[in-house]
């Protein structure tokens, strides 16, 4: 029984973050009040987690999880650079704009004041989501005969640029400007700078 109600209870908690972080931008969340929110004794939370920072570090887990079990689904049925890189990107704004307590976090605002620790996570995820886009650049050379019109290193990080910057406004704006805003007429542009004698195919 303990341990088909442990997960659940952990899940609330986190859960009961991300609703915080999405409810109360701009404001640093206390232990005291997330009890509150989960309904819970601050006692219960920290059977679960046995610090805040263990909280956020759960919510980039899911963040990557998710982010990159469907990147993974996205590399197994797309076989052309530009609509890999053009869903990848798609992908990681809607998942930004469906989920605004978690932009927080890719944003980094949400982490301002905690430990260094999660800053770093932050960092590491979107070099990781940076370097998986070189791949597929690299793959469309060999695959396509393709070649990025600036040096693969640049041209993924113009692409991860754009989610990032997108997210920032996400964030900056109390979630009203959403990430995915334009995004269909921009990306046909972007995409057909993006390779030397590439037809616009995402």
């Amino acid at each position: 029984m303990t341990q088909e109600t442990t997960p659940s209870r952990r899940e609330q908690i986190l859960q009961g973050l991300a609703m915080m972080l999405e409810e109360d931008s701009g404001k640093r969340i206390t232990i005291a009040a997330l009890a509150r929110q989960v309904g819970v004794s601050e006692a219960a939370l920290y059977r679960h987690f046995p610090s805040k920072a263990r909280m956020f570090e759960g919510l980039i887990e899911f963040i990557e999880q998710t982010l990159f079990e469907r990147i993974n689904r996205i590399l197994e049925e797309v076989s052309e650079a530009l609509p890999r890189c053009g869903q990848i990107l798609t992908l990681v704004l809607a998942f930004a704009e469906k989920n605004p307590g978690l932009s927080r976090l890719l944003g980094g605002d949400a982490l301002t004041g905690e430990t260094a620790r999660l800053r770093l996570r932050i960092h590491q995820l979107f070099e990781r989501l940076e370097t998986q886009l070189k791949q597929v650049l690299r793959e469309a050379e060999l695959r396509e005969g393709l070649r990025p019109t600036l040096p693969i290193p640049a041209a993924a990080n113009l692409l991860i640029a754009q989610a990032e910057g997108r997210i920032s406004q996400y964030v900056r704006s109390d979630f009203r400007r959403l990430p995915t805003e334009h995004w269909d007429d921009q990306w046909p542009v972007l995409s057909a700078q993006l390779m030397r004698g590439a037809t616009q195919t995402a």
